[in-house]
């Protein structure tokens, strides 16, 4: 048992994929499915009322606006692995799903848009897989449109991201210049052949050794000069492969293709397979455990409501860190200090799932969520009691007070806006003693109000109003000359501003003054007080 337990580990790959919006992100998702046979046509991010949509946006409002608002799980098999994609928003409004899915992660691949190299919300979240030392893999999306100067990319990712980068192949031309990719390692060129986005596995290749002269007849001697000019220059400027410094995250392995045209995405999948690492040990209180010695145990790093409306039940996302699970087991809940049963565990295709009977460290599952689970829980069994490192949160930076509209809808508002906020999307304000007869909401993105007007609409059937408050932080502070106890309405939180005169709300709670001084760029003390 403890060999096939180490096997079914051994073959567990468990990755995200970041960028920024629009650099191809969940089209290359698709083209992973679609290599590993778990669908058999991919599906377009922007598609049209005849066309399919991309597995892994599965929301309405994801196929309407045709962008990722929520984290997706999705596992195939291919080549004998076992692989967990996590997809991720690109949108930096919902950054905050992406840092908490990136905890459950073994390593990132990130994607770049060719035409315009490193962008915002890509250093964010860079900065985000770099802390946790996590491999990096870079793969240039894009290059059958016009991109930028190959040298100048990989220069930018060096420079504006801090990671030494080492191609692994190299592109001949863009554009409508594209003619193909270099594979370093075994000196093959693999011409590219432009086709539709629908059912075809990849576009059509030729494969070339670069000695070959129907190569240059096929590539034009302007081009086949310049990409001869371009390997002996990179075969002496750029870093040399070690296995090592990338699976530090210290050296980033980069491909290139289109994931549009499927091109360049097996050379890729096959060498980012070998390249990776099985599960590896997770820090936690009690020191770091190992994936395969120790026995089952898991932690929460997503919950999301109502992902079947047929169901219409909550699904606990748990990332497995060691042993194997098992339907039926019991486990030690550490938030609430007592033992449960995992019921309804699932294997998660987006929105769709089908009940396991096992999963192994790195799998990702879903399990029905009875209010219990928070995001950042840890289960554990065998009579340890650990907690795995905390998933942080972040202040929001945009505040709406939620007016409901209609209150015979009253349940259906509470149930929806209490289960929204236990998913992180939203953070929950109220009055002391009023509960949520009047809320005040506030969110790291403003797109995420979007997403709550939608979702309590066509989810709970409650309209609302949101009406924008010109707040900028919010913040919960203690203060000797508060009484919290006659704290009766919001009105009663004190109004005061930084120094760059940005307004802020201060609650009165458990948090020092001190502590608030610290997060906010000088607020004064005297000031705080006057006010």
């Amino acid at each position: 048992m403890d060999d096939k337990l180490r096997e079914e580990i051994n073959r567990r790959r468990t990755f995200a994929i970041i960028s920024h919006p629009d650099a191809g992100k969940t089209t290359l998702t698709e083209k992973f499915l679609l290599f590993g046979g778990a669908i058999n046509t991919a599906g377009s991010v922007k598609g049209k009322a005849n066309s399919k949509y991309a597995v892994s946006d599965w929301m309405d409002i994801e196929k309407e606006r045709g962008i990722s608002v929520t984290s997706s799980v999705l596992q195939f098999n291919y080549d004998g692995y076992c692989i967990n994609i996590l997809d991720t928003p690109g949108h930096q409004d919902f950054s905050e799903d992406t840092y908490r899915t990136l905890m459950a992660a073994d390593s990132a691949v990130m994607v770049i848009d060719a035409s315009k190299g490193v962008e915002a919300q890509t250093i964010k979240l860079f900065k985000v897989c770099v802390m946790r030392h996590i491999p990096i893999f870079t793969f240039i999306n894009k290059m059958d449109r016009d991109a930028r100067d190959t040298f100048e990319l990989l220069d930018d990712i060096e420079t504006v991201l801090g990671i030494k980068t080492c191609p692994v192949n190299w592109p001949i031309g863009s554009g409508k210049e594209f003619k193909g990719v270099y594979d370093r390692k075994t000196k093959i060129v693999s011409t590219f052949q432009a086709i539709s986005t629908g059912g075809a596995k990849k576009a059509e290749e030729t494969d070339y050794h670069i000695d070959d002269e129907a190569l240059k007849e096929l590539v034009g001697p302007y081009l086949f000069d310049q990409f001869n000019e371009e390997i002996e220059l990179i075969d002496g400027a750029t870093e040399e492969m070690d296995i090592e410094k990338v699976r530090a995250g210290e050296l980033s392995p980069v491909f290139f293709g289109s994931a549009l045209n499927t091109f360049g995405i097996e050379q890729f999948l096959n060498y980012f397979l070998k390249m990776t690492t099985p599960p590896i040990g997770r820090n936690s209180s009690e020191g770091i455990i190992d994936p395969v010695t120790e026995p089952f145990s898991a932690f929460v790093f997503k919950i999301q409501a109502n992902m079947n409306k047929a169901h219409r039940d909550r699904i606990a996302f748990m990332r497995i860190c060691s042993g194997k699970f098992e339907a039926g087991m019991e486990v030690y809940h550490a938030a609430s200090k007592r033992k449960i049963k995992l019921s309804q565990p699932q294997q998660l295709m987006a929105q769709d799932r089908k009940i396991v009977d096992e999963a192994y460290a790195g799998d990702v599952i879903g399990v029905f969520d009875p209010d219990l689970f928070s995001i950042g829980d840890t289960l554990t069994t065998g009579g340890k009691k650990f907690e795995y490192e905390g998933i942080p949160t972040f202040a929001p930076e945009h505040f709406c007070r939620v007016v409901q509209l209609n209150s015979m809808k009253r349940k259906q508002f509470v149930k929806g806006v209490t289960q929204i906020a236990q998913e992180g999307a939203i953070q929950i304000f109220q009055e002391y003693t009023a509960g949520l007869s009047e809320i005040i909401v506030g969110v790291v993105g403003v797109l995420q109000f979007d997403v709550l007007k939608y979702r309590l609409e066509n989810e709970y059937g409650c309209e609302i109003r949101l009406e924008p408050m010109p707040y900028n932080y919010i913040r919960w502070v203690k203060d000797p000359t508060i009484d919290v106890t006659k704290l009766k309405r919001v009105s009663d939180v004190k109004k005061v501003k930084d120094m760059k005169g940005n307004p802020l709300l201060l609650f009165a709670n458990e948090w020092v003054i001190d502590q608030v001084l610290q997060h906010n760029e000088g607020l004064e003390l005297e000031e705080f007080r006057k006010n």
